[in-house]
């Protein structure tokens, strides 16, 4: 039996477009590839989340919730490492996507306003996570269709915490672009990347060529 992905309504409200097909189909085709970026990006949001413990010692919130992020991303990293073994497909570093490299060229580049859309960054990275597992999901083997859906819950909430804390700390020192606005401009930049055509297949890539 095919297995679903479960509604998640306030992922879809948020992203401006979804995964185009042509990106799933070749998904399928490259799991490889694809499980050995999804491990590598949940390093490197664990990486982000101790970064930002480091640099922002004074905030209780930040820290609590970047905590368990970190240590949720890193149980992840172990559990996709654990597939590839068990899949023979071996470990190894790949060469990073334009996307997320793509959303920090837009961000401020006051101090500020920088660690405000660095917040943002990270809730649209993690909503896009959610839709991509969601995307995938019914096109799975069992298995690993099972485990994509376990981890969407976990990832619908770090999306949810960093919209919050970027609430949270644009209030101390609010911009001249209302927080709303300022997502919907990295959203735009977001949808841009997804949709457009791109040459390198990883998890976050847009249209492959």
């Amino acid at each position: 039996m095919t297995i679903q992905p479960p509604e998640t309504p306030e992922i879809d409200a948020f992203l401006l477009c979804k995964t185009p097909q042509a990106w799933v189909d070749h998904a399928l085709e490259n799991l490889d590839i694809l499980l050995i970026d999804h491990a590598q990006c949940e390093k490197k949001a664990a990486a982000t989340a101790m970064s930002l413990m480091h640099k922002h010692v004074d905030r209780p919130e930040l820290l609590k919730k970047m905590s368990q992020l970190a240590r949720e991303e890193l149980l992840h990293f172990e559990q996709v490492v654990n597939l590839l073994q068990e899949r023979g497909i071996a470990y190894q570093n790949l060469t990073p996507a334009r996307y997320a490299e793509g959303l920090r060229q837009a961000m401020r580049t006051d101090e500020h306003g920088r660690f405000i859309d660095l917040l943002i960054i990270g809730g649209i990275i993690e909503a896009r996570s959610c839709e991509r597992f969601a995307a995938l999901i019914p096109y799975l083997d069992a298995n690993l269709a099972k485990y994509y859906r376990s981890l969407i819950k976990s990832e619908a909430r770090h999306f949810e915490d960093y919209l919050y804390l970027a609430e949270l700390y644009e209030a101390e020192k609010p911009g001249k672009q209302p927080l709303k606005q300022r997502i919907q401009k990295l959203l735009e930049v977001e949808k841009e990347l997804i949709e457009s055509p791109d040459p390198q297949f990883r998890f976050h890539s847009g249209v492959p060529t």
